[in-house]
């Protein structure tokens, strides 16, 4: 029987960065004209001055296929048309935490996202299967994304989050899949907030963490509805609250 390992929040680091964003933008206006420049001025993470530009998200090449071509206006990471596990993984990491707080609200972000969805295919039931699919959207709404109350902060800055994998994914095998077509992609991730400074510019600020999805790329995968999306095509079983190592 397949059973799931729950975790802690992965967003956890977040809700620290975002109860003391708020005093970024003070920050930096105060050391703009601070009458002693040659002390040091207080650390955070990462930070830019008012107007820089948030680091874009991982998104496919111009000329990839992506099932909904609209989702970078409102401020969402597509999703790719690939059957490449790694290349799969490594946008949906991505898009679990990339959004525009101005161009969409926080329910049709995590409805968009549920699209990425597929069954887990080790479950043969289909009863066992929808519930198996209902948890793992849970699971992503409760452990993984940003919860609404820090949505709604940043919303309230004109906020929004661009998030990049760095370096390799490392893909293992799905345990008990006899098909071999499920993998855990695990990477490292940087996540960009970019906020309102309370002026006319913005300042960011960087945190990093680490995430694993859980991704089929099999015939029995479920394409997008009204999509170029096909059976085989890679689509998201998964997300973990923390990530897994082996």
């Amino acid at each position: 029987m397949v059973q799931r390992n729950r975790g802690g929040l992965i967003w956890a680091i977040v809700g620290g960065v975002i109860l003391v964003a708020g005093i970024v933008a003070i920050i930096i206006s105060a050391a703009s004209s601070d009458p002693n420049p040659g002390e040091p001025a207080p650390t955070t993470s990462a930070s830019s001055p008012a107007g820089a530009s948030a680091p874009s998200a991982s998104t496919p090449p111009d000329d990839a296929e992506v099932v909904d071509p609209t989702a970078t206006e409102h401020g969402w990471a597509p999703e790719p048309i690939t059957t490449d596990a790694e290349t799969y993984a490594r946008a949906a990491l991505a898009a679990a935490g990339t959004f525009d707080t101005q161009l969409s609200t926080y329910e049709e972000w995590l409805a968009y996202l549920g699209t990425w969805f597929t069954y887990d295919t080790r479950y043969v039931s289909d009863a066992d299967r929808e519930a198996e699919l209902a948890a793992a959207k849970l699971e992503l709404r409760q452990s993984v994304v940003l919860p609404q109350a820090e949505w709604d902060s940043l919303a309230n800055e004109d906020g929004r989050m661009a998030s990049v994998v760095t370096g390799d994914v490392t893909l293992t095998p799905v345990p008990d899949d006899g098909s071999g077509d499920m993998v855990f992609g695990t990477a490292d991730i940087v996540m960009t907030f970019t906020r309102s400074d309370g002026g006319d510019g913005e300042v960011s600020y960087e945190e990093s963490t680490r995430l694993t999805v859980q991704v089929l790329c099999g015939q029995e995968s479920v394409p997008a509805p009204d999509s170029a999306q096909q059976a085989g095509d890679c689509k998201v079983v998964r997300y973990f609250a923390e990530p897994l190592e082996h």
